[in-house]
């Protein structure tokens, strides 16, 4: 028998399985396994490559990239480069687009206890980063030696540490450290000096940086890396997936595979808050109000009782799910918790709700449950706080009680409130700036006693402003319009005109508007219904995707009409810094002159690239699901 074909075989698949064993051994762990057990947060991308793609596959990267937006994409980027990329290279000595090709495998920041106890001053959390360079370890330490180059050249006073026999470059911060680039964009704030007390000069900081295989390892101290070297190199001490609300949590919300993921051990980190002592009074600036101890207001607010956070995003060809999960069992849910938890009643759009709805959402709480619930955690806080609050409304009850001996706000407003509340908005009647800015919406709630209901409202609007000056009650259709004065309120042409809102009675709801045209509308849907919003092409599909809208809370934009809305106010706005940057104000003022909305297309040239976005929300014996879902647009399939 010829054994020559069966040895070859043989060493064949020998080395096969060496080939494939090899990556095996190299490949970094994920993050639950190198991270302490003691993490009390974690954002972790597991794959930079499947995130990179999902980015580049989403319409809003579409919308970027479209030829439409070329003159406004073309100009930001030319901002960009010149007053921020450029620049900030030329500060840190570095090429950025290096440093962007080492984003291959995970990417995980995370804060860990770090042995703080919260009274201690000396101990604080540790901070890591880390970032699996998969085929890019060459150009990571390439990279890493140009940079500690870079700062001895500098005269920094960098020193060595060996970690678990790893090498690790170890620098001082400073204020003085950060780029003169980053020094422009970051909100300045000025030190604070309390009289008759020293100021405490800043704590001294350090960034600890290595290297290991393809991973790169960034701390803030010596002390928060080690574990994670441990864990690199051998060792077995506990890490994040020991944890076992972690390990649970995981099972339940991580498993599919998301493109990224955080996780907030919000029992552990409250447990040492609440630890914080309040600050000591300073006789030399003496408070009215005394010190509260941080565990009171844990404990009030139902912190205590909250395990972890969990958010996630998943993403697929039907679209975008994004969770949030507040695991807070039913056992231990009180204050916040309680007040915002729902159980499974119907949220559904009522039928009387518009088709050309662009956003409506509805809450079916508990308002008897929540104003209990209310007085409660103030009492928790502090015991004065549910005085002081008992005292204002005994006092609008006495002013109001000089027109209507029998007003209580109480018994008429507060204890006439049901368990459903619901919003919705049409579209701005009109193109000028000033219409675009004016509110087309409507606030509905139920009540036990609508027309008491009523009269409480007006009865309150009169302790801020009088209400002579508004018109009697009048019937429409067989409904009574009320309408209250109230603030006054910006004019279109300049200056401030008497603010009024609309109220009236239908379908069982209560029904406020500054906007009549729309309160009319709503009332003549009790005799003629409207198409509804819950017969829309594609929001029974999207629904599907976050459980439906049985569970107490539902939402929905119309992301085509509220971006048509957006694009208009855009355009016209004058310059960069007028109405646009009250639109975008997370943008730094720094980079105002970056933007020229007038260079944004006509919408409809980019209509293709928004559809509309659902959100509900549903309440557990072991917490609260918050879920959000974008379906891709059709015209992108």
């Amino acid at each position: 028998m010829n054994l020559k074909p069966l040895r070859w075989s043989g060493l064949t698949a020998l080395f096969a399985l060496l080939a494939l064993a090899a990556p095996l051994r190299a490949a970094i762990p994920p993050a639950e396994d190198l991270l302490p057990a003691d993490t009390f947060f974690v954002l972790t991308a597991p794959d930079c490559g499947a995130l990179r793609y999902a980015a580049s596959q989403s319409p809003k990267w579409l919308l970027w990239n479209d030829p439409a937006m070329k003159p406004f994409h073309d100009r930001f980027m030319a901002k960009w480069s010149e007053q921020f990329t450029g620049p900030l290279e030329q500060d840190l000595g570095v090429s950025l687009a290096d440093y962007f090709d080492l984003l291959q495998g995970q990417l995980t920041f995370a804060v860990t206890r770090n042995g703080w106890d919260g009274q201690d001053d000396k101990q604080f959390p540790g901070v890591l980063l880390l970032l699996d360079t998969k085929d890019q370890s060459g150009l990571l330490k390439t990279n890493l030696d140009l940079l500690r180059k870079k700062w001895m050249d500098a005269g920094k006073p960098i020193r060595s540490e060996s970690i678990h026999g790893l090498p690790f470059s170890v620098v001082p911060l400073s204020s003085n450290d950060i780029p003169p680039t980053l020094v422009g964009l970051l909100p300045g704030s000025q030190p604070v000096q309390e009289l008759g007390r020293e100021t405490k000069p800043p704590r001294k900081s350090e960034m600890v940086i290595g290297q290991y295989q393809s991973l790169l390892i960034v701390g803030n101290s010596v002390k928060a890396v080690e574990p994670v070297v441990s864990r690199l190199t051998g060792g077995s001490i506990p890490c994040l997936a020991d944890n076992t609300i972690f390990t649970a949590d995981q099972a339940a919300h991580f498993r599919n595979s998301p493109i990224y993921y955080s996780w907030l051990n919000a029992r552990a980190l409250c447990n040492v808050i609440a630890q914080i002592p309040p600050a000591e009074p300073n006789p030399r600036a003496p408070t009215l109000f005394p010190p509260i101890q941080p565990a009171a207001i844990l404990n009030a607010a139902g912190l205590m009782g909250l395990k972890s956070i969990c958010l996630s995003c998943n993403e697929s060809h039907a679209g975008t799910l994004v969770t949030l999960f507040l695991s807070v069992p039913e056992a231990e849910r009180h204050g916040i918790f309680k007040m915002i938890a729902t159980p499974q009643r119907d949220a559904n759009p009522p039928a009387f709700v518009p088709a050309d709805a662009v956003k409506f959402w509805r809450w079916r709480l508990d308002s008897q449950n929540i104003w209990a619930e209310l007085q409660k955690t103030l009492g928790g806080i502090s015991p004065n706080s549910v005085g002081t609050l008992n005292g204002f409304i005994d006092m609008a009850n006495s002013l109001a009680q000089q027109k209507d001996a029998s007003f209580d706000i109480r018994k008429n407003l507060i204890g006439n409130l049901g368990d459903d509340w619901m919003s919705y908005e049409k579209e701005p009647g009109g193109t000028s700036l000033p219409e675009l800015s004016q509110s087309h919406g409507i606030f509905l709630f139920a009540a036990a006693n609508p027309d008491q209901t009523i009269l409480a409202l007006k009865t309150a609007a009169a302790l801020s402003a009088a209400q002579e000056t508004a018109p009697a009650p009048r019937d429409f259709m067989g409904h009574t319009i009320h309408t209250v004065a109230w603030r006054p309120q910006p004019s279109p042409t300049g200056g401030t005109v008497q603010g009024y809102f609309y109220c009236s009675i239908c379908n069982g709801y209560v029904a406020i508007s500054p906007d009549v045209a729309l309160l009319e509308e709503y009332l003549r849907s009790a005799g003629k219904p409207p198409r509804p919003l819950s017969g829309i092409p594609g929001l029974a599909d999207a629904l599907q995707q976050v459980g439906g809208a049985g569970n107490g809370l539902f939402g929905y934009e119309d992301q085509r009409a509220v971006m048509r809305t957006t694009f208009a106010g855009l355009k016209q706005s004058a310059n960069p810094a007028g109405l646009g940057q009250q639109m975008v104000p997370f943008l730094p003022r720094a980079t105002t002159d970056w933007i020229d909305f007038s260079l944004l297309p006509d919408y409809e040239q980019v209509a293709k690239y928004f559809y509309l976005k659902v959100f509900t929300g549903a309440t557990t014996p072991d917490g609260i699901t918050f879920r959000g879902f974008t379906p891709r647009p059709p015209q992108l399939n």
